[in-house]
C-alpha cells in the first residue's frame, strides 16, 4: 500500500510504503486510543454527571439501577419460593416421622413421660451492639416482605433441625428398648430342652419309687440314653455336679434370679463358668441319681423357688429346632 503526501508550499511529494503488518499495527493503535478516549469521557463526564445529578444522565442511571433491582428482586423471590417449597416438604416428612415415632415408641414400650420431644423454636439471636466508626456506601438490601419471609424460613429450618435431633434421640431410645427386650427374650427359658413329649408334669403326683404322694418340682422328658439335652435359654453355667437325687446335673443362670436345672444326665458337656446360648447342647440324657429310667428332669427356679416349667415353654418349640432355625 502506498500513501502519497504532497507539500503545497514546497511543491514536493513523498511516498510512504506500508505493508500489511504496519497497517494492522496502525489499526490496533487507533483502537486502543479510541478505547482510552472513551474511558476518559466516561470517567470525567458520565460519572461526574451522575454524581452531580445532570437530568439526562440521572434518568439513564435510574433506569439502569431500577432494572438491576428488578432483576435482583425477581431472583430473590424465585429463590424464596423454592426455599419455601423445600421447607414445606421437610415439614411434611417430619410430621410423618413424628407419627411413626409415636407408633414405634408404643410398640417398644417407651412411655410418653419418659421421652416427650419439646418442639419449640429456638430463641432469636439478640441484635448486635452498636459499634462506633462504621460507614460505607448504601446498597439497598431485602425489602420488609422478603426479609420477613427469609426470617420465617430461617426459624422453620431451626425448628426442624431441633426436631430432627430430638427424634434421632427418640429412635435411639427405642432401639435400646427393643434390644433390651430381645435380650430378655433370649434369656427366658422358653425352648424345650429335649425333643419329645412330657412324661411327668409339675406338681403333686404318686412318687414312682415309694408309691406315695409327693411334690414333683419339674418336668420329666423320657428319652434314650445319649439323647442331647439343649439349653432352654442363654446364660452362664453355675453348677456341674453329681447329686444323690439329681444324678449328674447342670445349672444355668439366666440372670434376674432365673435358673434352669438339667438332671439325671449320663454325660455333661459343659463346665462351671461356661457361657452357653439357647439351643446349645449341655449334656446327654441318662439314668443317674434317683431315677427309674432314662429321662431328663428339667426345673425352672426363680430366686431359688421352683416354678412350673410348662408356663415358660408354652407355645414354643424345642431348643434344638430354635437353634436350627437361626
Amino acid at each position: 500500500m502506498q500513501i502519497m503526501i504532497t507539500h503545497g508550499s514546497l511543491a514536493t511529494t513523498r511516498v510512504l510504503h506500508l505493508n500489511r503488518i504496519q497497517i494492522g499495527l496502525a489499526i490496533a493503535a487507533l483502537a486502543v486510543v479510541l478505547m482510552l478516549f472513551s474511558g476518559l469521557i466516561y470517567h470525567f463526564v458520565f460519572l461526574k454527571a451522575a454524581r452531580e445529578g445532570w437530568p439526562v444522565v440521572s434518568s439513564i442511571v435510574r433506569l439502569v439501577v431500577r432494572d438491576e433491582f428488578a432483576q435482583r428482586d425477581r431472583f430473590v423471590r424465585e429463590n424464596l419460593d423454592v426455599m419455601a417449597t423445600k421447607v414445606g416438604e421437610m415439614q411434611a416428612k417430619l410430621l410423618k416421622l413424628e407419627a411413626m415415632g409415636d407408633r414405634v415408641s408404643g410398640l417398644a414400650g417407651v412411655k410418653p413421660e419418659e421421652f416427650k420431644p419439646v418442639l419449640s423454636p429456638r430463641p432469636g439471636a439478640s441484635a448486635p451492639a452498636s459499634v462506633k466508626g462504621q460507614g460505607g456506601p448504601f446498597i439497598p438490601g431485602l425489602n420488609d416482605s422478603q426479609r420477613g419471609t427469609l426470617d420465617a424460613l430461617a426459624t422453620n429450618v431451626d425448628v426442624m433441625d431441633e426436631r430432627a435431633d430430638q427424634y434421632t434421640d427418640l429412635f435411639t431410645l427405642i432401639e435400646s428398648r427393643l434390644l433390651e427386650g430381645r435380650l430378655a427374650q433370649l434369656l427366658v427359658p422358653s425352648s424345650k430342652p429335649v425333643d419329645g413329649p412330657v412324661g411327668s408334669g409339675f406338681g403333686f403326683r404318686t412318687d414312682p419309687i415309694t408309691g406315695r404322694g409327693a411334690l414333683h418340682m419339674g418336668l420329666d422328658f423320657p428319652a434314650d440314653v445319649g439323647t442331647p439335652i439343649f439349653a432352654a435359654a442363654g446364660g452362664v453355667v453355675i453348677n456341674t455336679d453329681s447329686h444323690a437325687a439329681y444324678g449328674n446335673m447342670v445349672d444355668i443362670d439366666h440372670g434376674s434370679g432365673l435358673v434352669t436345672r438339667y438332671a439325671h444326665a449320663s454325660k455333661l458337656l459343659v463346665k462351671s463358668g461356661d457361657l452357653v446360648k439357647r439351643g446349645q447342647a449341655v449334656a446327654q440324657v441318662g439314668n443317674t441319681g434317683r431315677s427309674t429310667g432314662p429321662h431328663l428332669h428339667f426345673e425352672v427356679l426363680v430366686d431359688g423357688v421352683p416354678q412350673n416349667p410348662a408356663r415358660f415353654l408354652a407355645g414354643r418349640g424345642s431348643a434344638a429346632s430354635s437353634q436350627r432355625a437361626r
